[in-house]
């Protein structure tokens, strides 16, 4: 499966972003889906992840109440709503997704996923 994300930018904090992660190729509703986030000399960093069908999620403490994973597998595309922007939220946002998963199955571990998208720059500034 090949996936495309887009909708990073530059926010103010305490804005909002709508990342998107379209897939192509195989079954959308046979991966878990995921994103992930990584800055300069760090390692990347579990963000949400989804169920293959959507109704199990699963997010990083710091992005709880703030992120909202979803999936639409009519359009085999994963978004990530992002609300309250703060200054550590800056990173590249990656989505991944993995197949194999039970149907509510939320794996949180960066190399259980077997394909990436290329990343999204999301900035916010203070």
């Amino acid at each position: 499966v090949q996936l495309q994300a887009s909708g990073g930018g530059l926010v103010q904090a305490g804005g909002s972003l709508r990342l998107s992660c379209a897939a192509s190729g195989r079954t959308f509703s046979g991966y878990a889906m995921a994103w992930f986030r990584q800055t300069p000399g760090k390692e990347r960093e579990f963000v949400a992840a989804t169920s293959r069908s959507g109704v199990s999620t699963y997010y990083t403490d710091s992005v709880k109440g703030r992120f909202t994973i979803s999936r639409d597998n009519a359009e085999r595309t994963v978004y990530l709503q992002m609300n309250s922007l703060k200054p550590e939220d800056t990173a590249v946002y990656f989505c991944a997704a993995k197949g194999g998963t039970g149907w509510g199955s939320v794996p949180t571990h960066s190399d259980e996923y077997d394909y990436w998208g290329q990343g999204t720059l999301v900035t916010v500034s203070s």
